[in-house]
């Protein structure tokens, strides 16, 4: 579900915001000479930001076969999507501090080559636990990736009303970069589909190298970044990943290891707080948490992650375990639902500029928890036609909320700290779906309970978004529509 914003919306910003001035004088040349190529810049940027988000839902529906190949169970194909999306989510808290202490060029490229050699490693894995090592190099990676991305896009348009040299905005710009991730959410179940159905599930990985080597060529030519000193919260960051990966190896694993490891979480999570509220530049201010506009933005674009992908992740099982569709046939039934996302996003930006983001926030929930509901009643014999179209609305309902969110946990913080709190808002929203595999995969481990697991999914879901719903009431209305 991409975070795609619109021309209409307040832009995201880099997680550590390169500034117009103070980079040393050495370097402003070379951030200069960015403006002057911009178009292959932003096309290098977007390639990275496609390659990445792709990979997060591109290996959902071959998780059958990549069981049945490398002789996994559940809970090791579990790993395989959250081994990825959990260091993705912990590591983005402070990478884009390192972004700006070695200049966004040189981070976006390091880690677009970890990210490439990593996909080829995955690609010739021969066991699940290559497999899932590998894909935690390529999450690290990607979380490199994604500030970087976004930074060189800032640099290359520095006019925000494309009347400079560059000849387009820096809005249209970031929604170019953003339509990439958007792209990639619609593409990935059946790109992995088709790779796995005519190929292997190796070509999902494969897919990635000459698509790095491109956003490579694009970047390569590029003058350096500028860079600029940013303090690392190195505590905070090692806190933050071990006690969230000691979480979901506690939902995942369950019984007596999953008891130590739940002891583990919580211990070193308890210490992840003490750290961050005595620190001076800690990766996740809780200072934050204190205005009610960005509580309740983080807490709805965590509940909407949770639903939608935990969501993906239990269907495509369903699909392929249940129904006994191909891996084709099962990414084609998630087109309907993710080919329109990119247009909803667009109207999310447009309704969030005229009506404020309560409105679209609180309509793109409710619209979700009737797409959960309406599939309740969903078992093997449902038309395959009439599945695909009563998953839309899952799909619709968090275009709808994303957007206007992130638009108004933006406006609702101060422009030096708006990068921080949208890379805590992505994390959240990936540690999110990454708990949901693993306490969905838990649900529907046992074969001849999955129906009755998919259900509790489905309300489980649906409670969280009521919850967060109710929440979204409590946002101050805009004092006037915006026309």
């Amino acid at each position: 579900m991409s975070s795609c914003l619109t021309d209409d919306a307040p832009l995201p910003v880099p997680a550590s915001p390169v500034p117009a001035s103070g980079a040393p004088a050495s370097d402003v040349p070379a951030a200069e000479a960015v403006v002057r190529s911009p178009g292959r810049t932003l096309a290098a940027a977007l390639l990275g930001f496609f390659v990445i988000t792709l990979d997060a839902s591109v290996v959902t529906v071959a998780l059958p076969s990549i069981g049945a190949d490398l002789h996994g169970g559940l809970a090791a194909l579990q790993w395989v999507v959250d081994g990825y999306t959990l260091v993705f989510a912990a590591f983005m808290l402070s990478t884009g501090a390192l972004s700006d202490r070695i200049g966004a060029g040189r981070a976006f490229l390091a880690g677009l080559a970890v990210f490439t050699a990593a996909s080829a490693a995955c690609g010739c894995a021969p066991g699940l636990g290559v497999l899932i090592g590998t894909r935690v190099v390529q999450g690290a990676a990607a979380s490199v990736m994604l500030p970087a991305s976004l930074a060189l896009v800032r640099q290359a348009y520095p006019d925000a009303g494309g009347s400079g040299s560059s000849g387009m905005g820096r809005a249209r710009a970031v929604a170019l970069w953003a339509a990439g991730g958007a792209v990639a959410v619609a593409l990935g179940p059946v790109a992995g589909g088709a790779l796995t159905s005519v190929w292997s599930w190796r070509g999902i990985f494969f897919i990635n190298l000459p698509i790095g080597l491109l956003a490579a060529a694009l970047l390569a030519r590029t003058p350096r970044s500028p860079r600029r000193t940013a303090p690392l919260d190195v505590p905070g960051q090692l806190t933050a990943v071990l006690g969230l990966a000691a979480l979901t190896f506690a939902v995942i694993e369950g019984g007596g290891l999953g008891a130590v490891a739940a002891a583990v979480a919580v211990a070193v999570l308890v210490c992840f707080f003490l750290i961050e509220a005595r620190t001076a530049h800690p990766v996740v201010p809780l200072g934050l948490f204190r205005d009610r506009t960005v509580a309740v933005c983080v807490a709805v674009g965590a509940a909407l992650s949770f639903a939608f992908y935990g969501m993906i992740f239990v269907l495509s099982l369903f699909f392929q375990q249940v129904r006994g569709q191909s891996a084709l046939g099962a990414g084609l039934m998630f087109l309907p639902m993710t080919a329109l996302i990119a247009l909803v996003n667009v109207v999310a930006g447009r309704l969030a500029a005229r009506f404020g983001p309560r409105l679209p926030m609180l309509a793109g929930q409710l619209l979700m928890i009737v797409g959960l509901l309406i599939l309740l009643p969903v078992g093997a014999g449902t038309p395959a036609a009439l599945l695909a179209v009563v998953m839309v609305p899952l799909g619709l309902g968090g275009a709808l909320a994303v957007p206007p969110l992130t638009a108004a946990l933006l406006d609702a913080t101060p422009a030096e700290r708006a990068g921080l709190a949208a890379g805590v808002l992505n994390a959240g929203r990936q540690i999110a779906g990454a708990l949901a595999v693993a306490a969905f995969g838990a649900l529907v481990a046992r074969p001849d309970r999955f129906l009755p697991g998919l259900r509790t999914c489905l309300l489980l879901s649906a409670a969280l978004l009521t919850v967060t719903a109710l929440a979204t009431l409590a946002l101050r209305r805009p004092a006037a529509p915006h026309r």
